[in-house]
């Protein structure tokens, strides 16, 4: 394995164990995920420019595209979660009140 593949594999894996051990505000969760979307996206990147894979290049802006997606809902979520319990603590949030 490459130091460049280390360095990508850690990020992603650091942005999964983020999301997955510290749950406490959903602004953390959200930023692990943005982290876990950018390795994603460079691995792409850099993948399809090792490989010279010409058909494949749109794919790295697709993700990113669906990444700033990602983002602006989980950023309308997180100001309507504030809005209404008035923290974004995740365990404020019971799914089961009306």
């Amino acid at each position: 394995m490459t130091p460049t593949h280390f360095s990508f594999t850690t990020a992603f894996i650091l942005g999964l164990m983020g999301v997955a051990f510290h749950r406490t505000h959903l602004l953390s969760a959200l930023l692990c995920l943005e982290g876990m979307m950018l390795s994603l996206f460079i691995a792409l990147s850099v993948w399809s420019f090792q490989m010279g894979v010409t058909n494949f290049t749109p794919a790295p802006m697709m993700l990113l595209a669906f990444s700033a997606c990602e983002a602006s809902a989980g950023l309308a979520l997180l100001v309507a979660t504030a809005r209404t319990h008035g923290t974004d603590r995740l365990q404020n949030l019971n799914l089961l009140q009306c």
